[in-house]
């Protein structure tokens, strides 16, 4: 089914609009309904993930580039957010015990007497919020011109976004002066006064992160719909006929890298103000590969599929931790194998194997013609 022949309203189909309503009763209205406080703070900490395995629709299953780095991103965002929450909280007088008040209390615990240049301009929250797209994206520009220009690409540039990722945390932890080390940055208690720990703060910020959510859905949704989106999966597809046709493919993979990047890293800033701190863990290998792992069960060839892919494996694996705590790694490991065996195209997939016959020969009955689903072969997001 080609997807330029479905019915659409504005740059969406009907199908795609459906499933953007069918999403958002499930996370504005039912989640919030029927989950109390912490359960609900938990699904906030996964929706924070859905921006990155979003991004990594954009950058792996339109663009054909497999990152195995996104967890940089999201922790690099993560990290802008902490540092201004962190100063906000170090003030004279919350931290008059101190050797030196006024500045974090990992600084003074490292014998720094004075606030680092770098942390200086974090004060404003203006510039936190650039620095949050700003610093993540241009680290992606960098990694990814020294890469494209030269055609590195395919299993290489995944391993060597790997190991910057690995080389990121080694640099973060061993600067515990000036970055928290191995603990991160913690005790964030308020943005401009107002109480980000308490559960009325949580249930607010929840909407929020899901508003910004269903923001980047839209403009993904505007990219893949373009002359822009076309051209990433005809250079997914035939690099070289696009190459030969004129256009710099090297400064395409760029661009979708570090949209992905920047997508990413708005998760890493609402993960720090819903859950309260940022550490190392986040930024390395491990979260990196999960967040793939998200985007291949949910389907990489869909948008809103990523999604749901990252609220199901980690529902799973908070169900799994809290019911089999020494077996928990071994069912989660099961399930994503299960999945991708069953339905190599996940859990979009599902939906263009077995729902959408079935309705097609329900509407055919009714005399009428359904609307067609996303086709995984020549995907309509």
């Amino acid at each position: 089914m080609n997807p330029e022949t479905t019915p659409r309203t504005g740059f969406l189909t009907r199908s795609q609009l459906v499933g953007i309503a069918l999403l958002a009763l499930l996370i504005v209205v039912l989640l919030p309904l029927t989950l109390d406080i912490f359960r609900l703070n938990l699904v906030g900490k996964y929706l924070t993930y859905a921006f990155v395995a979003i991004g990594l629709v954009m950058c792996w299953g339109y663009g054909g580039i497999l990152s195995l780095g996104q967890g940089i991103f999201f922790g690099l965002g993560g990290y802008c957010m902490a540092m201004f929450l962190k100063l906000e909280a170090s003030s004279v007088e919350n931290t008059k015990i101190q050797s030196t008040p006024g500045i974090p209390d990992f600084m003074d615990w490292n014998q720094l007497t004075a606030l680092p240049w770098f942390w200086k301009p974090f004060a404003s929250f203006p510039f936190t919020l650039v620095a949050v797209i700003l610093v993540p994206t241009l680290f992606a520009f960098i990694i990814g011109t020294a890469m494209f220009r030269r055609r590195v690409g395919g299993v290489y540039f995944g391993i060597i976004t790997q190991a910057i990722a690995a080389i990121l945390t080694i640099l973060i932890i061993g600067q515990q002066g000036y970055t928290g080390g191995i603990n991160g940055i913690t005790d964030l208690r308020t943005l401009h006064g107002w109480d980000i720990r308490t559960d009325h703060a949580k249930f607010i910020l929840y909407f929020v992160n899901a508003a910004l959510l269903f923001g980047v859905i839209g403009l993904c949704f505007l990219v893949r719909q373009s002359k822009l989106g076309r051209i990433l999966v005809a250079m997914r597809d035939k690099e070289d006929r696009v190459r030969f046709s004129g256009y710099d493919v090297a400064s395409f993979k760029i661009f979708v890298f570090a949209f992905a990047a920047a997508l990413s890293a708005i998760g890493g800033a609402m993960f720090t103000l819903q859950v309260g701190f940022m550490s190392p863990s986040f930024v390395g290998i491990v979260p990196s590969v999960e967040m793939v792992i998200y985007t291949a069960v949910g389907g990489r060839l869909s948008i809103l599929g990523a999604v749901y892919g990252t609220l199901l494996v980690n529902f799973a694996k908070t169900t799994f931790s809290e019911s089999f705590p020494e077996l928990w790694l071994l069912g989660l490991g099961g399930l994503f194998i299960a999945v991708v065996l069953a339905f190599p195209a996940g859990l979009a997939g599902i939906y263009d194997s077995h729902i959408a016959p079935r309705l097609a020969k329900w509407f055919s009955r009714k005399g009428r013609t359904p609307t067609p689903a996303m086709p995984v072969s020549t995907p309509a997001e």
